[in-house]
C-alpha cells in the first residue's frame, strides 16, 4: 500500500514515482475520501503509526550505512536482509539503492563470489 505520510506529501506533487517491476494491480482511492473514511479508525491509525516508525527505523540504519559501512560491507547487508530482492531487482537498481554505480557492484560480487 502506498499513501502520502506528510502533509507535504498529500498537498503537491512529488518528485519521484514508483514504477513496478512485476506485472500488478492497482486500485486507486482518492486520499480526501480516505481520510474520511478513516478518521476515526483506530486500526487504521495503528497501521499508519507502525508504517512510519518502520520506514524512518529503516531510513535512519541506511543513513547509518553511508555513513560507516563500506559498500561491501552494504551489499552483504542487504543480501542479508533482502536476499529476495537479489533475484528480482535489476543490479542497476540494486547498485543506486546502495549508493554505487553498477560496475562497482559487479566487481563487489565477482569478489564475494569468485568462479
Amino acid at each position: 500500500m502506498f499513501w502520502p505520510l506528510t502533509p507535504r506529501l498529500s498537498g503537491q506533487p512529488v518528485d519521484f514515482w514508483i514504477e513496478t517491476i512485476t506485472p500488478s494491480r492497482l486500485w486507486v482511492l482518492p486520499w480526501p475520501d480516505w481520510q474520511v473514511a478513516c478518521a476515526d479508525w483506530p486500526e487504521w491509525q495503528a497501521l499508519e503509526r507502525r508504517v512510519l516508525a518502520g520506514l524512518l527505523d529503516d531510513k535512519m540504519r541506511r543513513e547509518q550505512q553511508f555513513l560507516q559501512y563500506t559498500a561491501t560491507q552494504r551489499y552483504e547487508d542487504l543480501c542479508a536482509r533482502r536476499p529476495e530482492w537479489l533475484a528480482r531487482i535489476p543490479l542497476r537498481h540494486l547498485a543506486s539503492y546502495l549508493g554505487i554505480t553498477d560496475v562497482a557492484l559487479s566487481r563487489i560480487r565477482r569478489r564475494l563470489n569468485p568462479g
